[in-house]
């Protein structure tokens, strides 16, 4: 990639996915939902964890066909603004990738919007035949893993990336980046975050986003010039 292109990093539950995941938008076709919430205050309270949770939604699932997941995906409420941001990030040879603990067979559909990139946790295909394989059940560190797979991929350093959460599955991410935008987030996070964006318009936070990396890249010429030695004579 040419000097200046950057790596923008999504979320997807809470972030993307306005006030929900795709485990509630599943569940909610399926006649789960009570047990689903459940599932998440136990994994919200640290009861169980990525793992456990999916191993948890194969024994929920097992009426789960390809069809209801087209469903949930397609009447999902997702932020606004999101063809548009994915669009423009296309059209600077940027890149986007979105980097989610959620099932794959899910996330794998943002593909079609305009999403470079998914990594995702791994799960069969529905309807499940097997239960997922806890290796490929990702947890709070793998995005950070990730994400220095992709960038490293594409000859990008970790001033490159831009990254967008709303909560403790993001704070790894954001612990190690320096353009974080926290939207609708949990207060941690926002607490970490180099900006914070309320709201339903995912083009103001793109917009907060590229501006602190313009920013940073402002002052570190600034900071290059007043460091420059002076030729004497």
């Amino acid at each position: 990639m040419k000097d200046g292109r950057l790596l923008h990093v999504f979320d997807m539950d809470g972030t993307l996915l306005r006030g929900t995941s795709a485990s509630l938008e599943i569940a909610a076709r399926l006649g789960c939902l009570d047990e689903l919430r459940a599932l998440e205050a136990e994994f919200a309270e640290g009861a169980v964890d990525t793992r456990g949770f999916a191993a948890a939604l194969y024994g929920l699932w097992r009426e789960l066909t390809p069809g209801v997941v087209a469903e949930a995906f397609d009447g999902a409420p997702w932020i606004g603004g999101l063809p548009e941001v994915l669009a423009d990030i296309r059209a600077r040879g940027d890149r986007a990738v979105v980097v989610t603990m959620s099932p794959d067979f899910f996330a794998d559909r943002l593909r079609g919007l305009g999403v470079d990139d998914v990594v995702a946790s791994g799960f069969p295909p529905p309807p499940f035949r097997t239960a997922p394989d806890p290796a490929r059940i990702l947890v709070p560190e793998d995005k950070v893993t990730a994400v220095d797979r992709l960038r490293g991929a594409l000859g990008l350093d970790r001033d490159a990336c831009v990254a967008y959460g709303d909560s403790g599955s993001d704070m790894p991410l954001f612990s190690v980046l320096r353009h974080t935008v926290a939207v609708n987030a949990t207060p941690g996070l926002r607490a970490l975050a180099g900006a914070g964006y309320e709201g339903d318009d995912l083009r103001a936070a793109y917009a907060l986003g590229r501006r602190l990396r313009a920013r940073a890249r402002t002052v570190g010429r600034g900071r290059a010039v007043r460091g420059s030695a002076v030729p004497t004579r």
